[in-house]
């Protein structure tokens, strides 16, 4: 890919400084950043290569989903409280659910992904083959972690057999955009022989494992009786933090004492603040983790608990979420919550080093958005009002962006994805719907008290 230089009407750098630079552009070669300035400096040192300029735009990182679910059951699944949500809809889908249509929704939501800014998406999903074929030709970065069940009551989820598989043959493939991680749907979806297998299986492949824990407050009391402790110091117990990398989905529960735990491991946390809300799973002490230095990134969680893949709508309820738990304004500053959903959320899945900031040496995960919107407006990029991480923040949505780059390459514009068909994704969906809920209807008809949830056997 030849050089190209990339500007707009301010680049936030993302970097230790959170740097802004008024008229500020980037160079890009072979997909990775070599320099950073006014576009001035680039233009009179590189006058042959072309500049790709977008008027009236805020260039910074893309962003980094740091919990997702692919999927296509929006707004089947409302107003239920977590467990009769996973017992009536989210498990029985999971039971009939087909490879070609797990495919289909990672198509769907990636696509979405990138229209909105999100060039990184962890997906904890089905079939993960077709999740990585459909993020190589659109063109995002994806950490892959399979769904796996590995229990008796479990055993329509992916296995640790599977997720072996998918490592061996995805891992660091489609030009080391697709990573691949150990997964578990949870602790308990894990008999003790899966658990430890599960931790060696990160060892041995160094690769990240990732669970959700700590999501709803039932869960410790279940961790109190099988475990004798709060879940933090139970995970350790059983070696999950030996792994090269641990990320918690949720944690909403983590107490002070887990918080101080965890910031002295190799762990990091998803914060999904839209889907905490609407599950009614409560408020995790996410300043707390901060301050504790405990990397923590922004996740959508899936299109069910969540309805869209919108990181900029995230922001914004994950700031406020915050301000409401310490009913304090000042908490949740713009600019920490813009660095969880880049260069913090980059650190929380282990690739701060290559992406989440525009410096020399990254990649090029870029994204421009749009300042001539109402919502934009007014835009004070340098004096006293200055308000562009606010902005960003409290009124932008993924409608305003503008361009998604993935090192280097376009992969929308103007909301257009280049990179794949969206009319066809979406019929592809449209097509394969009705026959996943004819067969959940069905299964559910014979088993009208759902899916069993928690076992008494560890």
């Amino acid at each position: 890919m030849p050089k190209q230089i990339v500007t707009g009407d301010y680049l936030l750098t993302m970097d230790a400084q959170n740097r802004v630079i008024a008229g500020g552009a980037v160079l890009i070669d072979g997909g990775r950043i070599e320099a950073v300035a006014p576009l001035s400096e680039l233009s009179a040192a590189y006058p042959d290569v072309p500049v790709k300029k977008i008027a009236h735009s805020i260039i910074m990182p893309g962003l980094v989903n740091a919990h997702a679910h692919s999927g296509f059951l929006r707004g089947t699944a409302e107003h239920l409280p977590v467990w009769d949500w996973l017992t009536l809809h989210i498990n029985p889908m999971h039971r009939v659910l087909q490879p070609h249509e797990a495919e289909a929704a990672s198509w769907l939501c990636y696509a979405e992904s990138v229209l909105g800014g999100t060039t990184t998406v962890v997906d904890m999903w089905r079939f993960m083959e077709g999740s990585a074929k459909a993020a190589s030709a659109i063109g995002n970065r994806l950490v892959a972690v399979p769904y796996v069940g590995e229990h008796p009551d479990y055993n329509y989820f992916d296995t640790l057999d599977m997720n072996e598989a998918m490592i061996e043959n995805w891992h660091r493939k489609a030009d080391g955009r697709v990573n691949v991680w150990v997964g578990l749907e949870h602790l308990f979806y894990a008999d003790e022989p899966a658990q430890r297998r599960a931790v060696e299986l990160a060892k041995k492949y160094k690769t990240g494992f990732h669970t959700h824990c700590s999501e709803a407050e039932i869960e410790l009391a279940e961790f109190d009786k099988r475990y004798g402790k709060r879940p933090m110091y139970a995970l350790a117990d059983l070696g999950f933090f030996e792994t090269p990398l641990t990320m918690i989905a949720h944690g909403v529960w983590l107490d002070s004492g887990e918080i101080d735990f965890i910031s002295r491991h190799r762990v990091s946390v998803a914060h999904n603040p839209v889907s905490n809300m609407k599950l009614a799973s409560g408020i995790a002490l996410v300043g707390e983790m901060l301050k504790k230095r405990v990397p923590v990134g922004i996740g959508t969680d899936g299109e069910k608990e969540n309805n869209n893949f919108d990181m900029f709508e995230e922001m914004k309820v994950a700031s406020l979420l915050g301000k409401l738990k310490d009913l304090d304004a000042a908490a949740m500053d713009s600019w920490d919550v813009l660095r969880m959903a880049t260069i913090t959320g980059a650190k929380a899945i282990g690739l701060d080093q290559e992406i989440g900031s525009l410096e020399p040496g990254k990649r090029a995960d870029l994204i421009a958005v749009r300042t001539d919107t109402p919502r934009m407006t007014p835009v004070f990029g340098e004096g006293p009002y200055f308000n562009l991480q606010h902005n960003l923040v409290h009124a932008v949505r993924g409608g305003d962006v503008c361009l998604t780059m993935v090192e280097g390459k376009v992969l929308a514009e103007d909301g257009e994805l280049k990179t794949g068909n969206l009319s066809g994704i979406i019929a592809e969906i449209h097509r394969v719907a009705p026959g996943l809920f004819a067969r959940r209807a069905a299964w559910l008809e014979e088993n009208r008290e759902g899916t069993a949830q928690w076992t008494k056997a560890g």
